[in-house]
């Protein structure tokens, strides 16, 4: 199974291992694609001055950003992205407190898209860094700048899997499916939740690290902690599962 998923705004300071390389990410061939981005990033944070850098980052508060304003993304050390990310998803996820199997099942098989970093792994090593959701610098469409350059490699790496996009609506921009998927929309008392989707993808994704499905059937025997399955609507490639808490 291969699942999409997205990244959050809030980030720990964790350090495990040295500088970026080329061998930090997944699809090293397009190693340089991503350092057309990270130079542009970087230099701009060394070039702005303090207000253009509290839009980029979406902070007012000065200090936080004159801090983030010193990180270099190739001289800070790093870590695995899927403990990088510390947003509400990733605190229900609790990475570390998973078994190893279910551990390396996400390290291997989670794509989490950064609208910096781009495609990402779950272990892949990446540096703590501040970029808010929907900004840009240098007048470049970061999105598209993926979408167009990572496309061919992220298909390769789906291939005939089993595939869940849990991914925010924002993160689509940066790839489309263009093959059979599963969707999960969740609903509390028969409406929409926004917010707390968050941690239903987090608890539904610690969930599938510890059943590992490879095919749907097998997805469909999931105990999913608090959900119910109410239906399953059909689209073009997608099928939406959605899902009423009973908590």
């Amino acid at each position: 199974m291969k699942i999409l998923f997205s990244p959050s705004e809030t980030k720990s300071n964790t350090i495990t291992s040295g500088p970026l390389s080329d061998e930090s990410f997944i699809f090293p061939h397009l190693y340089e694609k991503r350092l057309d981005i990270l130079n542009a990033y970087q230099s701009y944070i060394e070039k702005s001055p303090l207000l253009l850098l509290q839009k980029l980052f979406g902070y007012k508060d000065e200090e936080k950003t004159r801090l983030h304003a010193t990180i270099n993304l190739f001289t800070s050390f790093t870590c695995k992205a899927i403990e990088r990310y510390t947003g509400v998803a990733y605190q229900y996820l609790d990475f570390k407190t998973l078994d190893a199997p279910s551990q390396s099942f996400l390290e291997n098989n989670v794509m989490i898209f950064s609208n910096l970093f781009g495609p990402l792994l779950g272990k892949d090593f990446i540096p703590e860094y501040k970029l808010k959701q929907g900004e840009s610098f240098n007048g470049l469409d970061i999105e598209t700048f993926y979408k167009k350059n990572f496309t061919d490699a992220i298909d390769a790496w789906c291939g005939d899997e089993l595939i869940l996009d849990l991914r925010a609506g924002f993160y689509e921009k940066f790839y489309t499916l263009k093959q059979p998927y599963i969707t999960m929309k969740f609903l509390k008392n028969g409406k929409n939740v926004s917010h707390f989707a968050k941690a239903y993808r987090g608890t539904v994704l610690r969930d599938i690290a510890y059943h590992r499905p490879s095919t749907e059937k097998e997805f469909q025997k999931i105990p999913f902690a608090g959900l119910k399955l109410k239906e399953i609507l059909l689209f073009k490639y997608k099928q939406e599962y959605i899902f009423e808490s009973i908590d």
